[in-house]
């Protein structure tokens, strides 16, 4: 696994976040975890190495890695890689329109960003999943995003009603790029919003699953 991180929105607390992701996938002794500050390290040659690829980053009034990194990252996934978005990294790559294909779903400023921080409900609308397994209905404190776009297809694992507008929201999905697996969700806010065992027990199956195993939990 690599955590890809260093850089959000100033709400978004990453030297806090980041190391509790990676300590709740360590828990799956099969996930071998390190964590760079840098996303120019998508430029590298080296990205080829890992079996998955966390996004945990947003670049937040700095520039996006560029071209070089978006084809690596491209022609990596889809040679059979996996890729796990987490939170904000739905807004990564303002600059890249091609990023909601493999995205799915992308931040748009110009959308509704979320309702209020607090506690919602997650309700799961695919428990075959594997990468819900041992997951049911459970409650969390987040940011219950509302700022999603996009008509790539996706199967969406979990959604949320929004308390605002009374809509459905995908707070975790799946797709295929090339022959790469992707998992997605916005779900991540704080620390708090990682202290749900359910929480924690979906990033991990996700990163389990997104490497071709079977998830543990």
């Amino acid at each position: 696994m690599l955590i890809v991180t260093g850089i959000d929105h100033p709400a978004h607390n990453w030297r806090q976040t980041a190391p509790v992701l990676a300590e709740m996938l360590h828990k799956d002794t099969r996930l071998k975890v390190r964590m760079v500050e840098d996303p120019h390290f998508l430029d590298s040659s080296a990205l080829h190495r890992y079996d998955v690829v966390v996004l945990h980053f947003m670049d937040w009034e700095v520039p996006a890695p560029g071209p070089a990194a978006r084809a690596n990252l491209n022609r990596v996934i889809a040679s059979g890689k996996g890729l796990v978005l987490v939170h904000f990294a739905c807004g990564a790559f303002q600059e890249w329109p091609e990023f909601v294909e493999l995205a799915g779903r992308v931040w748009d400023p110009k959308l509704r960003g979320h309702d209020p921080h607090g506690k919602f409900t997650v309700k799961i609308t695919d428990a075959q999943h594997p990468v819900m397994k041992g997951i049911g209905e459970f409650e969390t404190v987040d940011e219950l995003y509302t700022c999603l776009t996009g008509q790539t297809p996706i199967k969406v694992l979990a959604e949320v009603r929004s308390r605002v507008d009374g809509k459905d929201y995908p707070m975790a999905f799946v797709l295929d790029y090339g022959k790469g697996r992707v998992f997605h969700s916005v779900l991540g806010h704080d620390v708090q919003a990682f202290a749900s065992p359910d929480v924690k027990r979906l990033f991990r199956n996700a990163c389990a699953w997104s490497a071709g195993l079977e998830p543990l939990d």
